[in-house]
């Protein structure tokens, strides 16, 4: 059996396209920091063609025998180096923030939970597929059977969201751990529970933290003209905040998307990255795709996620193997969630999480993460029958 050859392909042609803004919209940021207008683009060409390569070495490989040992070594070694990382020097660590999420290696840094969230679904593949089953069991039952998941996951939750103030990450993780455990075995009401027990602990993960009080603050203050307007006078004024700061970046973002209108402005002609939009290559890359390649180009990327999330569902719902099964799921969310949340927070539906586009984001972690991920889902796709 072949692996999945569309995902192979659709893969490389978003990791080119990462590769081509990572030129486009990086001059002036390269050549006002680092003198060098092809700074970027040469990293991200690098780390690009390797990610390629990283696709195609690990969808040769045997699922069967490489399949668990590679993924509990993403899992173990990656949960390892969240858990040093805080009492690491500095020298070693990027600190950005007071959280340390990077670790220097030559000129590489490397973010652990980018790998990580790769073997965690590993994981949770595996374990699901041998203690959980379709045979009905009350609530407390199914708790007796989910609750070290759930610890294990707090566990998670407090090495990311409070150690490295990155509460997006955690959603990510949450949903693929509620979604594939419902689609393991339990039941829709264990799936309800779980959701708002989930809820809860971000919540209070928000309140808990002033940085992202006032960043909820800020998203409040950008929609709450439209929103309250739907409300009495007296609900309204007890909802509206008047003390949150503009957040510019969200603002700068509108004004790429309205700039590039239907058909874009141009590659490379784009005006909100030069100063403006100062994370267009990041987190706000679909913000700078959308006035240079215009909304057409925007749903043409959309276009290409969904025929990737799709065809991985497609070998989840028939793979034979339920740990393969499981994991193609929860890669499928793992992608369609990190594009979502990070989309949504572009155009000001939700705060800004600080998620990275998969393969098209700047970033080396994200990308060779992403990839390794991709590699997994072609090596497991051998074994699935079309």
């Amino acid at each position: 059996m072949q692996a999945d050859k569309t995902i192979f392909y659709v893969s490389v042609i978003l990791i080119a396209l990462g590769i081509i803004f990572s030129l486009s919209l990086t001059t002036f940021v390269s050549l006002n920091t680092y003198g060098n207008e092809f700074h970027f683009f040469i990293r991200q060409f690098g780390v690009g063609i390797f990610s390629i390569f990283l696709i195609w070495a690990i969808s040769q490989l045997d699922p069967d025998r490489w399949f668990l040992p590679l993924g509990f070594g993403l899992f173990f070694i990656f949960l390892f180096l969240m858990t040093v990382m805080p009492f690491l020097p500095t020298s070693i660590v990027t600190e950005i923030g007071g959280a340390k999420r990077w670790i220097r290696l030559g000129f590489l840094s490397l973010a652990p939970v980018e790998f990580f969230k790769v073997g965690f679904i590993v994981f949770l593949a595996w374990s699901f597929s041998r203690k959980l089953d379709e045979t009905p069991k009350t609530l407390k039952e199914e708790f007796r059977v989910f609750w070290p998941y759930l610890l294990v996951f707090g566990v998670v939750t407090y090495l990311i969201a409070i150690m490295q103030n990155d509460i997006g990450q955690v959603i990510v993780l949450a949903l693929a751990l509620v979604v594939m455990g419902s689609m393991a075995g339990t039941s829709t009401r264990f799936f309800a529970w779980t959701m708002l027990g989930i809820i809860a602990v971000v919540v209070f993960a928000i309140v808990g933290s002033e940085h992202r009080v006032l960043r909820v603050k800020s998203w409040w203050s950008n929609i709450q003209n439209v929103v309250l307007s739907f409300l009495p006078d007296s609900v309204a004024a007890k909802l509206r905040v008047s003390d949150a700061y503009e957040p510019y970046q969200v603002s700068n973002a509108y004004d790429a998307i309205q700039h590039g209108g239907l058909f874009g402005v141009g590659l490379g002609n784009g005006t909100l990255k030069l100063g403006f939009l100062s994370e267009v290559h990041t987190d706000f890359i679909l913000a700078g795709i959308a006035e240079e390649l215009g909304m057409v180009g925007v749903l043409a990327v959309v276009l290409l996620f969904f025929i990737l999330i799709y065809r991985m569902l497609r070998i989840a719902n028939r793979s034979e193997n339920r740990v393969y099964s499981l994991f193609a799921l929860g890669i499928a969310i793992m992608f369609a969630t990190t594009f979502f949340i990070n989309s949504f927070g572009v155009t000001g539906i939700t705060p800004v999480k600080g998620l990275a586009v998969p393969f098209l984001s700047y970033g080396g972690s994200s990308l060779m993460a992403h990839a390794v991920a991709i590699g997994m889902v072609l090596m497991i796709s051998k074994k699935v029958k079309y």
